[in-house]
This record gives C-alpha cells, sequence and structure tokens, in this order.
C-alpha cells in the first residue's frame, strides 16, 4: 500500500513481511557509518521493532520505495512526535550507494515534510547529520533545513568522536519553500 507518493519513489508502511528486508538494509556499512548505527541487531529484534512501531503513537516509520521498480531502498521516519509544541525529529535512510545522489531522499524528505506540516500539523521539524556527512547536509540546507548548532564529539565511530549538526525547518519557511509559491 502507497500511503505517500512523488513521480520518483513513494512511502509506505513497514510490517511484520518487512522483517528480513528491514534486517538486511540495517547492516550495509556505508549506510550504518553515515547513520552513526553502532548495535548488531537480530531477525526477531528488528520484528519486535516493527511490531512496536505500528501501536507507537509518536512515531512515523515509512519504507521508501522506487516508483519504477517498486523496490524498497530506504527509510523515513517522524519521531519524538510532541502533540503539545507540534514538533518532531525526522530521519532518512537510503540503503545503498547506488541509490543516493538520484533525488529520491530528496522526494522522500518533502514528501514527508509534507505529511507533517500538511497533515500533522506541526510546526517544526529538527534532525541531526554527523559532519561528516556533508551530502546530507547539503540535501538538508537545499531543502530549506537551517543549523542551529553543533553538538560536539557527539558519536564515537570507527575510533573517533565526530560531531553532529543540529537543523530544523519550521512550517512556516517549508510553506515559503513549496507551497505558497
Amino acid at each position: 500500500m502507497k500511503f505517500l507518493q512523488g513521480s520518483k519513489v513513494y512511502l509506505r508502511p513497514i510490517d511484520a513481511n518487512d522483517t528480513d528486508t528491514y534486517f538486511s538494509m540495517l547492516f550495509h556499512s556505508e549506510t550504518r557509518r553515515l547513520t552513526g548505527t553502532q548495535k548488531c541487531f537480530t531477525r526477531e529484534s528488528v520484528r519486535h521493532y516493527i511490531e512496536s512501531k505500528s501501536r507507537d503513537q509518536s512515531s512515523i516509520l515509512l519504507l521508501i520505495g522506487l516508483q519504477e521498480k517498486d523496490q524498497i531502498i530506504g527509510d523515513i521516519q517522524l519521531l519524538d512526535i510532541d502533540t503539545i509544541n507540534r514538533n518532531c525529529y525526522i530521519r532518512i535512510s537510503i540503503d545503498n550507494n547506488e541509490n543516493q545522489g538520484k533525488g529520491y531522499g530528496t522526494e522522500a524528505m518533502k514528501l514527508m515534510l509534507d505529511y507533517a506540516f500538511g497533515i500533522l500539523n506541526l510546526h517544526r521539524v529538527e534532525l541531526n547529520v554527523f559532519t561528516y556527512n556533508q551530502k546530507a547536509v547539503h540535501v538538508y540546507e537545499k531543502l530549506g533545513f537551517k543549523k542551529e548548532g553543533i553538538q560536539r564529539e557527539a558519536l564515537f565511530y570507527d575510533h573517533y568522536y565526530h560531531d553532529s549538526i543540529i537543523m530544523s525547518i519550521l512550517k512556516h519557511e517549508y510553506r515559503q519553500q513549496y507551497i505558497d509559491k
């Protein structure tokens, strides 16, 4: 079932049938590096995670699929949705280098931001990105995210500490860039 659709990608809910796909995505080495993923997962822990997300009112986890090939290439999530202060975090992962740099992640982010601001009526969406992922920083800035600060040495990965950049976009900034034109 395609929940949100763009020209290149669609976003759909994840379910228990996606356990093997999601499990394999968690072990792509470059994706792990870019997302700072350090834990080792089992199929059983992934299945439990997927099941818990279906009951979690503060989170929306969707898989990213290619329209043309009907192939899953990553996932995107709104998490820690705060309906009182109308904000949340967003994260995205494209699971393979061959699917990066083609606009898939940008389109998936636009679909999810449109949902966050237009349907959930959120005011603010924020994310963290590691300083060594400058391609992602560029994409987020192009989408309208603003740098807010640096969390110094927030991630210990591959024998080194790395800084994390906090970025956010507000509803009126998103509307000015994509809706009110």
